[in-house]
């Protein structure tokens, strides 16, 4: 028995550090990366204070101030590695000023000004406009939501030494570009801000439905999305698109858990039982769609997240599949197409003006989106198909269908897009 306990209590050590890493992992780097002016030294003395506590906490017990214990740590060996290589004297100076003992362990929490502001900073330096948006991405996750090398290789199917070389290669450019690590200002913040959101953005589409693999979604993904939006709300919340995209985010997760059935299988939104939409993400996404519409009203601009946003509001308010407001959404798809012009937004206009006005409008739409604009995707054959379907140009969907499902390289998806194509064939059962 004594053994169950010592495996629990390890247990629940480790369970301290991972939250609590998670939790801090963004303001530590932030406020390391301020010190130090350097995001590769930041991340590696914040790691070095992870690997203390992970020494440490399991024998000593979990601090009562975990946060300022990992800052106190990590300041330290800031101080060591400044010392040892016998310069910037003066920062030396300015990272020791004030330690005092307490207990063996410095209390810190009235060292570190800013720290939200570092945290935002942090977000802005991790989507620089000299690295990839797929680098951005990564980089984010890293730097911002705490997560490990693996978990974002994973979450991205990516190899984790492949993802790890993107990484230290994002954090090369920084310095090698002698990124600022300062807050953007005027049209360069406005510019980098539409980055951040895309990026956020970016990754939740990721987990909401996953590019490839077996899996349809990737939930780790979509939470960590929806909690960068929050914290982007926290500090940016003058911006009404940035309330926008946490209102399309937490209305988007809302239909998770019924997104799938019992058998891990797709399940399209006409047909999910929408008493197990997450009612507490719906309150949030609305609420935080309320805050975006009252700044409008003040003068502030809004943009594709924000009607997005209130796209997803309409299906979120529809207590079923056909109380749907789709000659709404198709006007808000319009006006989204002139704000956001692209093929993606095209297609997806296409699909609500054939629920709103006939399956024949809405290939008129798909018919004007430009030839190629969508090579290599799936979207396109799939939506094609459905309209198709709907229009009872039977066979047509079933070779649409299966043009999609040859071109997914999500697996779930492509079991989903096949099943279409066989109801679609002579002789197939009504399901």
């Amino acid at each position: 028995m004594a053994g169950s306990s010592a495996d629990t209590g390890a247990a629940t050590t480790g369970e301290a550090i991972t939250a609590t890493w998670r939790a801090e992992s963004a303001r530590l780097v932030g406020a390391l990366t301020r010190m130090t002016r350097d995001v590769g030294l930041a991340e590696d003395l914040a790691q070095d204070a992870l690997v203390s506590a992970l020494e440490q906490w399991p024998s000593r017990g979990v601090p009562a101030n975990p946060g300022a214990w990992l800052m106190t740590t990590a300041k330290r060996r800031a101080v060591d590695v400044f010392r040892r290589a016998e310069t910037l004297r003066r920062k030396t100076d300015e990272l020791g000023r004030g330690l005092s003992e307490e207990d063996g362990m410095p209390d810190l929490s009235a060292q570190v000004d800013f720290i939200e502001d570092d945290v935002l900073r942090l977000i802005f330096l991790s989507c620089h406009p000299r690295l990839t948006p797929e680098s951005r991405a990564a980089l984010t996750l890293r730097l911002v939501g705490g997560l490990s090398t693996a978990e974002i290789a994973r979450g991205f199917l990516a190899a984790e030494s492949a993802m790890g070389q993107r990484i230290s290669r994002a954090k090369r450019t920084l310095s090698e570009a002698r990124a600022e690590f300062e807050l953007p200002v005027g049209a360069e913040r406005s510019a980098r801000l539409e980055d951040v959101m895309a990026v956020v953005y970016l990754i939740f589409n990721e987990g909401y439905t996953a590019t490839a693999g077996d899996d349809w979604m990737r939930p780790e993904l979509t939470a960590e999305a929806i909690r960068l939006a929050r914290m982007l709300v926290d500090l940016v919340p003058d911006e009404p698109e940035v309330h926008g995209l946490q209102a399309l985010l937490e209305l988007q997760a809302s239909r998770g858990p019924a997104r799938v059935d019992v058998a891990g299988r797709p399940v399209l939104l006409d047909d999910q039982d929408r008493s197990r939409w997450d009612a507490l993400l719906i309150r949030r996404g609305l609420a935080a769609l309320e805050r975006a519409e009252v700044l409008a009203r003040g003068g502030a601009p809004v943009g594709r997240y924000y009607l997005q946003a209130a796209i997803a509001a309409q299906h979120a308010r529809a207590a079923s599949s056909d109380q749907t407001d789709w000659p709404a959404i198709a006007a808000l798809y319009d006006v989204l197409a002139a704000a956001a012009p692209g093929p993606v937004v095209e297609v997806n206009r296409a699909v609500a003006h054939g629920r709103a006005f006939g399956p024949a409008s809405g290939l008129a739409v798909l018919d004007d989106v430009p030839v190629g604009a969508l090579t290599g995707s799936h979207l396109l054959p799939s939506v094609r198909g459905d309209l198709l379907s709907r229009a009872g140009r039977s066979p047509e969907a079933a070779a649409s269908f299966r043009e999609a499902a040859a071109l997914t390289r999500n697996e779930s998806e492509r079991a989903l897009l096949l099943r279409r194509a066989e109801q679609c064939e002579p002789g197939a059962s009504a399901e």
